[in-house]
């Protein structure tokens, strides 16, 4: 589930050259079909980021949104590959998606009540072209304090097992955040306004009225 609304007219934008989405994430193949893109997806492969050695996270997702489009862009050479990769960061603590409950546990334990940053990044890639093109884009967000059967309950819905962070802002993990600074959609998994730029810049998509004038 996406708290986003299409409306009853064509999507603003269109696809007009192939797109492939290097990522099994259903929340990102939403968000890309909420604004009418079309596109393949082809799962790289590519283990998560926070599997690898430590380091800074915008670096650690930037890394690996890159060898996801990099992985899948060498089998679809003239193809535009979308890779993406997002994590949450608490101070130098980076989480990933939660190996089980009882980690999914820890991590929403040490997130109630702060304030922690989500990094999406995302890497579009054109191997004939010689393109490629890395952005990254932070949102803050501030947790209220959960009390533990909060914690438990949620984690009993399974919805956490498969977020970074253990939660996932677009479904019943809504209730957790107290504020957001930033893009909504980076919490999300894509940042959407800023891939938009790069896909209009790049001439993957364009906006409807534009091809229609």
């Amino acid at each position: 589930m996406i708290l986003l609304e299409s409306g009853t007219g064509p999507p603003p934008f269109r696809t007009v050259r192939p797109l492939v989405l290097a990522s099994s994430s259903p929340r990102r193949r939403e968000l890309l079909t909420l604004m009418g893109l079309t596109f393949d997806v082809i799962v790289s492969g590519i283990e998560e980021s926070t599997g690898r050695v430590s380091g800074p996270p915008v670096e650690l997702a930037a890394r690996c949104a890159r060898e996801k489009a990099d992985a899948v862009a060498e089998l679809y050479p003239d193809s535009w590959v979308l890779g993406a990769d997002t994590v949450v960061a608490l101070g130098a603590t980076v989480f990933g998606k939660p190996a089980d409950s009882a980690e999914a546990l820890r991590m929403l334990e040490q997130l109630s009540g702060a304030t922690h940053e989500v990094i999406s990044a995302f890497c579009l890639v054109n191997r004939n072209r010689r393109i490629t093109e890395t952005r990254s884009v932070t949102t803050t967000v501030r947790f209220k304090r959960l009390s533990p059967a909060e914690i438990r309950s949620y984690v009993n819905t399974g919805e956490p097992l498969d977020k970074a962070g253990a939660y996932g802002i677009q479904g019943m993990g809504a209730f957790l955040a107290a504020s957001i600074e930033g893009s909504y959609t980076n919490v999300v998994g894509l940042p959407l306004s800023e891939l938009l730029d790069l896909l209009v810049e790049c001439g993957v998509v364009a906006p409807v009225a534009e091809e229609r004038s």
